[in-house]
């Protein structure tokens, strides 16, 4: 045999193993049999969804505070800070 053949006829063999592995059943799907199971499933997904939302939030907002400058973040802070009196002293939380 030749060169050749002998590389179609493994890459052919190579293929049809490949194909055959990645085709085979897994079995059935797993599905969920009642309405409560399936409303779990779906809650559980969006938690997760949720959390990896909040995830990717807080490292984006800690990239973004990382670059800021110290005085920069120091004014921040006091604007939150005198803001949050603001809201107390209209509430009448604060009598001073």
């Amino acid at each position: 045999m030749t060169k050749r053949t002998i590389f179609i006829l493994t890459f052919v063999l190579f293929n049809i193993i490949s194909l055959g592995s990645s085709c085979a059943s897994s079995g059935p799907a797993k599905t969920p049999t009642t309405v409560d199971e399936a409303e779990r499933n779906i809650a559980r997904d969006r938690r997760d969804r949720l959390k990896a939302a909040e995830k990717q939030q807080k490292a984006a907002r800690k990239a973004f505070w990382k670059l800021q400058s110290k005085e920069a973040k120091k004014r921040v802070k006091q604007t939150q800070k005198r803001e949050k009196k603001k809201i107390r002293k209209e509430r009448g939380y604060n009598a001073i």
